[in-house]
């Protein structure tokens, strides 16, 4: 790697403040059921890095998809009432599990719940900047999903990757990291070309870099490489440096808190 390359990675090292977004297709198994292990290492870490003396914000997905796992359901509800039931099924689950895991290290936990409206209004969208900052003064972890119980279209953000980059940005990151399924952002979709190439570090979004995106990696999330690709595009544009990569091994963002390469970096 060149020592530009080498450069941009070493300035995550320096980060105090850092979002970390989860997508559920790293929080679950393919039958929508929670992945214990993988949560409990992810909070283990998370758990540390915060005790090195940063302070973290923890965007999560994975409401509706839990939700529908524990409801019984064969599949994620097409209706926007079925979607609102199980998202309100799943919060709680996963907020229980994420509140039991972090107090085992002696952190607490504040769960915000979002809507596109809130931050649109200017008056509420201070109020939100104000109680993300008084949670980490009293050293609590914020973790923010978008409210999907009271959601509808008109004031969805319709992804967790678009909410982590408005969170990134309304908190004044120092960095945004999303975790996926993929080991970073290739050439063209991993998961259906032998030939795709990881990209370390992007300093350019352009049209080439767009049509290598594709769409939804899971049928368990809303997300894809092409909403990770216009979050990063937006925080990067408030100079805040992002990091996709595989959230399968929590303890590999050891690795880029000490500066090391891991996955792709957009500077």
């Amino acid at each position: 790697m060149s020592d530009n390359k080498s450069a941009a990675f070493n300035k995550i090292a320096d980060a105090k403040r850092i979002v970390v977004k989860v997508g559920t297709s790293t929080l679950t198994y393919e039958n929508g059921s929670l992945n214990l292990r993988r949560i409990e290492s992810l909070v283990r870490v998370l758990s540390d890095i915060k005790n090195s003396g940063r302070e973290l914000i923890f965007v999560t997905s994975g409401a509706i998809g839990v939700g529908t796992s524990h409801l019984g359901l064969r599949e994620r509800p097409r209706d926007i009432v079925g979607k609102q039931a199980a998202a309100a099924v799943g919060q709680c689950e996963l907020m229980y599990i994420y509140d039991k895991h972090f107090a085992e290290y002696g952190h607490v936990t504040a769960q915000v719940l979002l809507t596109r409206d809130v931050i649109e209004d200017k008056h509420r969208k201070k109020n939100v900047v104000n109680t993300i900052n008084r949670l980490i003064e009293y050293d609590a972890i914020p973790i923010v999903n978008e409210n999907d119980t009271v959601s509808v279209e008109e004031i969805e953000f319709g992804d967790n990757d678009t909410l982590s980059a408005i969170v990134a940005v309304l908190a004044q990151a120092d960095t945004l990291i999303m975790l996926t399924d993929t080991d970073g952002f290739f050439t063209s979709d991993p998961h259906t070309d032998n030939n795709a190439v990881l990209i370390p570090v992007v300093n350019v979004i352009d049209d080439k870099l767009r049509q290598a995106a594709s769409g939804a990696g899971t049928s368990r999330g809303t997300g894809g490489m092409a909403t990770k690709l216009n979050a990063a595009e937006f925080a990067v544009k408030a100079g805040i440096p992002t990091i996709i990569m595989n959230g399968a091994t929590p303890k590999k963002l050891y690795d880029v808190m000490e500066g090391k390469p891991v996955g792709t970096l957009f500077v």
